[in-house]
């Protein structure tokens, strides 16, 4: 048992609401920042357990933020803990929040969990998450909620929406238009998908360059058919095959 867990069993402050698979994923992903000066953002502040538990967890050095639409959680603060009132879904309200709070280490969207404050809240707020900072949605099991707007494989849920982030992340490698090199590429060191999670960690870097290192143990010999196979694969006629097949999404044209 994590200490975010032990926390949350023994505790008798402020309610918190969480499903218990949640504190694995969370000491996964920011035990590192433990203990440092960093700013944490947790969207949804309900009756402010989370926020006691994230100043608890993170140390003295912390700076709590949190967001709620109810006027009455104005009133948890604490120290360390600021709390501003006002909708995740409000694209005006979220800029005048970058404006008054540092660049974020942590973001925790866990507000309404509706399809449209979670879209307007990563795109507003994400890029204020600092460079090596931590992006988590969680409750994402309401984009299946016809009661948040959800369905399965249903255009404009958040699990649809963030599928588009594995495209991101391997845009160096496409070929096509439809999917350039973007500052998602640039700046997103990975995905991680989990029940009801998604968790993006940030780090900026380069294209990936492919390179060789060692000493060869035997001489690479193709097999004259392997020739001729691939000369017919790389040839111009097969290519344009493929590539038409690929404008329409479907399977590619393979010789066996």
């Amino acid at each position: 048992m994590n200490d975010l867990e032990k926390y949350f069993k023994e505790n008798n402050k402020r309610l918190i609401h969480k499903l218990t698979h949640y504190f694995d994923i969370y000491e996964r992903h920011f035990s590192r920042f433990r203990n440092k000066e960093i700013t944490v953002l947790e969207i949804g502040v309900s009756q402010g357990g989370s926020l006691q538990m994230w100043k608890y967890y993170f140390g003295d050095k912390a700076k709590i933020y949190g967001i709620d639409i109810n006027p009455k959680c104005k009133d948890l603060e604490e120290e360390s803990i600021k709390i501003f009132i006002g909708s995740q879904s409000d694209r005006d309200f979220l800029r005048e929040i970058k404006k008054t709070i540092p660049k974020i280490d942590i973001l925790i969207d866990d507000g309404g969990h509706t399809m449209k404050q979670q879209i307007v809240t990563y795109e507003e707020l994400f890029d204020h998450v600092k460079d090596s900072g931590v992006y988590l949605c969680e409750d994402l099991h309401t984009s299946y909620y016809l009661t948040h707007g959800g369905g399965h494989k249903r255009r404009g849920t958040f699990i649809e929406y963030s599928k588009n982030f594995i495209d991101y992340l391997n845009a160096y490698y496409s070929e096509q238009r439809s999917l350039k090199v973007n500052s998602f590429t640039q700046n997103v060191d990975s995905i991680h998908y989990y029940d009801s999670i998604i968790v993006i960690e940030k780090q900026m870097h380069d294209k990936p360059q492919v390179l060789k290192t060692g000493v060869q143990s035997f001489e690479d010999i193709t097999p004259r058919k392997g020739l001729i196979y691939r000369a017919i694969k790389k040839s111009w006629i097969i290519r344009r095959f493929n590539k038409i097949l690929r404008l329409f999404r479907i399977g590619s044209f393979i010789i066996k």
